[in-house]
This record gives structure tokens, C-alpha cells and sequence, in this order.
């Protein structure tokens, strides 16, 4: 008779809707399809998942309510960045004959001290929690990417720069639709839903709801509605250029072996720029892309016309970026190997 599947529950609090959610929601889908694990994502907004995937059978999904006094703990326990257990569900894992795997899924980082604390034990009255950190680097967790995952064939070049538009609130962006406009390649921009489109609604000064077009100059406007994951992704291949932001689609466009620009997720005393500093360290040492991509982020001049002569350079480079960052294998797989090797 074969094992029970593992159970495995995942605790996540939203800060960012769609960041958070879409972390642990890629995570939980791609442990109960590959790995059968019988997986329960708690989380305190559910909202954003019947969003990603509508309909979805595969993950038990809770609303994080209290003190979940009605949850036993599962075999496999992962804290999503740091978001601190209900006190008593952490009583009743210590209450368990065999103590679950406990895990604090952390944060996505390219700075060097990553290496040294991931896998690490921290003791907690009895129990031990690990630090699990996603990276680009070997002795890190990897990146979350499921094993279907396929490249689609590079977009072809048809007279207009085909660019998907996904960002936090940044003043820099009327600058980038000015440049857009008054430039000599004809451009087409994808919106997406929530703050991107908001703000080219403001720059147009006038109604700009899913599915619709705008044209100003040489720049076209297309106004997405909310996607599912999978269509997402799609719109990440089939783009010449992906403007991204914090993690979940800042990976995703790195699969999609396409030039990208990344916003980093705003941080108090300007963090952010420093994680913005370690990724580009890894990725290119090329002066215009660097200074792009920290424009984008608030610090120096935004200078379209340099980046725009990068973008072949970076198309190229794609591929290699990402077989180079999957050698050490996806988040998924290692994280399920760690936990296999202590139940």
C-alpha cells in the first residue's frame, strides 16, 4: 500500500494582493499537481485567487480567521515570508507525536548573505523552524517554475514594439509614455489591470476600462482586464519588452527568455535599491540597461532611446539568463526534497 500523501499547509498574509497571493498560490498549485501533496493555502484575502484561477480543484483554499482553533496542523507547515502562525496552531504542532516540517518561505533575493542563511534552524520552544529562500544562485531554494512550463517562440517583429505594462505606482511613468509617443518606433502597450491601468487612465486624462484602446502619437494603449496566471504568462511571451514588478511576475518574465524591466516592491530606507543592486550584479553589467532599470525604480535620468538600442542584446541574452537560473532547479522540487528528507 502506497503512503498517505503528504499534507501540507500554507500560511500566507496579503501585503501586496498580488504578489503574495500569486507566490503562494503558484507554490500550492504546483505541489498538489506534481507532487499530490494535499495542500491547504490559509490566507487571509482569498479575493485575488478566484482571480488567478477561476475554478481552480486542486488546493483547499481557508480564509485565515483568527486564531484557526479549528485546523490540526499538517505534515508540512510553510509560513509565507515571515507572516507568524496563529499562537495556537503552533500549540497543537508542538502537541503532534512527530513535530511537522516547519518552514519560513522567505523573501526573493539576490544578495550574497542569501546563500549562507538558507536552510538554516531557528529553535522555537521546542520545535525548529528552517529558513527557505528562492534565489538565482546555487545554494539557494531556486525559482518556482512547473515542469510543463514551454518558451513560447519569440514574438515576430511586426512595424510595432509589442510591451506589457505592469507596475506599482511610479512617478516615472508619464516620462516613459511621453518618450512612447514622441518616438520614431511605433509602439503597442499592454495595461494591465489595477495601478498600471490607473495611472495611464490619469496620464490620458480620460476613461481607459478593460478593452480598450487609446492611440496618442506613436504609442497605442490597450487596456487588459484582471488575467488568469496562465494568460499572464502568455502576455509575457508574446511581448517584445515586459515592465514587472516585485517578485511573482519579475520571475515570470525571466521564463518567458524576454527583455524585462523590474520595479522592485518599495522598501523603507530605500532596501529596495540595494536588492534592485544584487539582481543586476548577477544579471548584466551593461551601463544603459542598469541605469533603465534604476530610473525605473526613482534614482538617475530615464533615458528610453539608450535602452531601446539594448533590447536585441537582451534578447539574445534571454535564453542563457534562463537556463543559467534554472540549473540549480525550481523552488518547488528543492523545497519538496528539504521536507522529504525530514519527515
Amino acid at each position: 500500500m502506497p503512503p498517505p500523501p503528504v499534507r501540507c499547509d500554507i500560511f500566507c498574509r496579503v501585503i501586496d494582493n498580488l504578489g503574495d497571493a500569486g507566490v503562494t498560490w503558484r507554490l500550492s498549485r504546483q505541489l498538489a499537481v506534481e507532487f499530490s501533496w494535499q495542500v491547504r493555502l490559509v490566507i487571509d484575502d482569498p479575493a485575488p485567487l478566484a482571480g488567478f484561477a477561476p475554478g481552480q480543484q486542486f488546493v483547499e483554499v481557508r480564509r485565515w480567521e483568527g486564531d484557526c482553533a479549528d485546523l490540526m496542523p499538517a505534515d508540512v507547515v510553510i509560513e509565507a515570508f515571515a507572516c507568524d502562525l496563529p499562537p495556537r496552531y503552533v500549540e497543537a504542532m508542538r502537541a503532534r507525536a512527530r513535530p511537522p516540517v516547519w518552514l519560513n518561505l522567505e523573501y526573493l533575493s539576490a544578495e550574497d548573505w542569501v546563500v549562507g542563511c538558507h536552510g538554516l534552524p531557528s529553535p522555537q520552544a521546542g520545535l525548529q523552524k528552517f529558513f527557505f529562500f528562492p534565489g538565482f544562485v546555487p545554494g539557494t531554494g531556486g525559482l518556482l517554475r512547473e515542469r510543463d512550463h514551454a518558451v513560447p517562440p519569440a514574438p515576430i517583429f511586426a512595424g510595432s514594439l509589442e510591451i506589457s505594462l505592469f507596475c506599482y505606482e511610479n512617478p516615472r511613468l508619464p516620462a516613459l509614455l511621453a518618450a512612447w509617443l514622441d518616438g520614431e518606433q511605433p509602439i503597442h502597450c499592454h495595461v494591465c489591470a489595477g495601478l498600471p491601468r490607473q495611472q495611464v487612465e490619469a496620464w490620458l486624462d480620460e476613461t481607459f476600462s478593460a478593452g480598450m484602446t487609446a492611440r496618442r502619437g506613436n504609442l497605442t494603449l490597450s487596456a487588459l482586464p484582471f488575467l488568469p496566471q496562465p494568460d499572464y504568462d502568455a502576455l509575457l511571451g508574446r511581448c517584445h519588452l515586459n515592465f514587472v514588478r516585485g517578485e511573482d511576475s519579475f520571475v515570470r518574465a525571466q521564463w518567458a527568455e524576454r527583455p524585462f524591466v523590474w520595479q522592485a516592491y518599495p522598501q523603507a530606507q530605500a532596501g529596495h535599491l540595494i536588492k534592485l543592486d544584487a539582481f543586476l550584479n548577477l544579471y548584466t553589467d551593461d551601463a544603459a540597461v542598469r541605469d533603465f532599470f534604476f530610473a525605473w525604480n526613482g534614482v538617475g535620468s530615464l533615458d528610453w532611446p539608450a535602452f531601446a538600442a539594448r533590447l536585441p542584446a537582451l534578447a539574445a541574452k534571454a535564453p542563457g539568463w534562463a537556463r543559467q537560473i534554472a540549473a540549480q532547479g525550481d523552488l518547488a522540487t528543492n523545497l519538496v526534497k528539504f521536507c522529504t528528507a525530514r519527515l
